[in-house]
């Protein structure tokens, strides 16, 4: 019998979808399961976004171009304007999601058995396209005791070799919360432009930052504009992961020349997810702000709740709508799959993303779960207490 490729066995297992198998199987047993472990917003799509979509009068469901429509582009570009992005229109490019944005950057950019750096804990699909372009992930890890700020620029300095082609960030980050400083910033800036490398920056949070401090984007960072691939997409901001739409921004022709090789070989991004997403820019301020202070209320009981249960700890983070939080258990990945294969609180149960699957190295992670606050807070309350219970009894436990 053919065997897989090589490419195919290393890719890693998601591990915010993995354990959905046990999650269907306790659903059919009539348990209630709180899902923690995805980042879906549960929060409406806006209206002019959902009218747009029943009202769309076309005879003909077509390509559009490669690099998406002009009007979608010309309409980000304004977006764009309000963050102090300086752009021209021919500096972005429609993709199907921000993961195909990720995978276009990496083909561009990298050759097999080229590296890059990466601050972990870190959106595990970043290790999978790097694994499909044959690149490597170096990673520098942060922790839990510092708040996941950004590790020693001497590490990332330490892992610089002639193979070294990129740094990746993700800022506000995915699955940590957490959110760069300027001087953090700065620092990779220095790195960046000392090795003349590329800074692969995904900025798909920026609505989501929990501090005074101003947002700061990769395209403020200066001296280093050509070396800037900036991953984005419209799926959290407008609560719209499935019209699936991102995109890639750079300034370098060459690089863009380069991926708009790939986006011609896949002919087109989705059509009416474009129509969609052109029309929720148009968004009122107020459903932003909506959006904004009902996670800023969330991730306050959130946080609250977790650090007041026996041995659990989290940090507080300021950005995205995650946390990583270490629990007193002996292993991520058995205590998420009991949660939904051996467990129920009054026929309820939650599902959480074990953070193991967040490193490259297997030690990493194996007391720490992802939580995504995109529940209600009634729903928090219950997923809390049913955690809670849990901890109780679990045979694994630590403490």
């Amino acid at each position: 019998m053919p065997k897989p490729s090589q490419r195919g066995l290393l890719m890693p297992q998601s591990p915010i979808r993995k354990l959905a198998p046990l999650a269907d199987k306790a659903k059919a047993r009539g348990v209630k399961v709180f899902h923690l472990n995805i980042g879906q917003p549960d929060l409406k799509t806006p209206q002019v976004a959902l009218d747009t979509l029943k009202n769309i009068d076309r005879t003909v469901l077509e390509y559009s171009p490669s690099d998406g429509f002009k009007s979608l582009r010309m309409k980000m570009l304004n977006y764009y304007s309000k963050f102090n992005i300086d752009l021209s229109i021919e500096d972005i490019i429609i993709t199907t999601g921000g993961s195909e944005a990720v995978q276009f950057a990496f083909m561009s950019c990298l050759d097999p058995g080229d590296e890059i750096i990466v601050p972990e804990p870190a959106y595990a699909n970043y290790t999978a396209f790097a694994i499909a372009a044959g690149a490597v992930v170096r990673p520098v890890v942060s922790t839990i005791e510092e708040g996941f700020a950004l590790p020693p620029i001497k590490e990332f300095e330490k892992l610089i070799t002639p193979k070294t082609k990129g740094i990746l960030i993700c800022n506000p980050n995915n699955p940590t919360g957490y959110l760069y400083t300027r001087k953090e910033m700065n620092q990779i800036r220095d790195l960046v432009k000392k090795y003349d490398l590329f800074l692969f920056s995904d900025e798909v949070y920026r609505e989501f930052c929990y501090t005074g401090a101003p947002y700061i984007s990769a395209f403020h960072l200066d001296g280093i504009e050509k070396n800037i691939i900036l991953i984005d997409s419209v799926s959290k901001r407008y609560s719209e992961c499935g019209i699936r739409i991102g995109a890639l921004v750079c300034k370098n022709k060459t690089i863009h020349e380069s991926v708009m090789k790939f986006c011609q070989a896949r002919l087109s991004p989705p059509l009416i997810g474009q129509i969609v997403a052109e029309a929720s820019i148009d968004v009122e301020e107020d459903y932003l702000l909506d959006m904004y202070n009902e996670y800023v209320e969330r991730r306050k009981f959130l946080i609250d709740g977790l650090n007041r249960i026996p041995g659990v700890y989290s940090p507080i983070p300021m950005g995205a709508f995650y946390t990583v939080a270490r629990l007193p258990i002996d292993d991520s990945d058995k205590f998420c799959a009991w949660l939904l294969s051996d467990f129920e609180y009054e026929g309820q149960t939650v599902m959480m993303a074990p953070a193991s699957g967040f490193y490259t190295s297997p030690e990493h992670g194996r007391q720490e779960v992802r939580i995504a606050y995109v529940l209600e807070k009634e729903d928090l309350r219950q997923a809390l207490l049913v955690l809670k219970k849990a901890l109780e009894v679990y045979p694994g436990r630590t403490i």
